[in-house]
């Protein structure tokens, strides 16, 4: 936990609150140490900058919870503008 802090420049004690947030949760290793993904790294140092900048530390990761929500609704917004492929050998006929 200590390096995953000093990682993203924060405090094993920031880290412990966004997880008892449930912002991230963080696997255990056999000796009950925390092991961070990469993924949840970011996650933690972008509440970490929100918190810097004065958002309170629930409402901090709220904000990146709908932040990562509405990238996820974009991104599935963009897949579903795309021209379906037809997989069909038979022309398309317009009517």
């Amino acid at each position: 936990m200590g390096r995953a802090a000093e990682m993203i420049g924060t405090t094993p004690a920031f880290l412990r609150a966004v997880g008892d947030a449930r912002l991230i949760t963080p696997l255990r290793s056999e000796g009950g140490h925390r092991r961070y993904s990469r993924y949840q790294l970011r996650v933690a140092a972008r509440a970490r900058e929100l918190v810097d900048q004065g958002t309170p530390i629930d409402a901090a990761c709220r904000i990146v919870i709908l932040e990562d929500q509405l990238e996820d609704a974009l991104r599935i917004n963009e897949q579903l503008r795309r021209p379906a492929r037809h997989t069909s050998a038979e022309p398309q006929q317009n009517i």
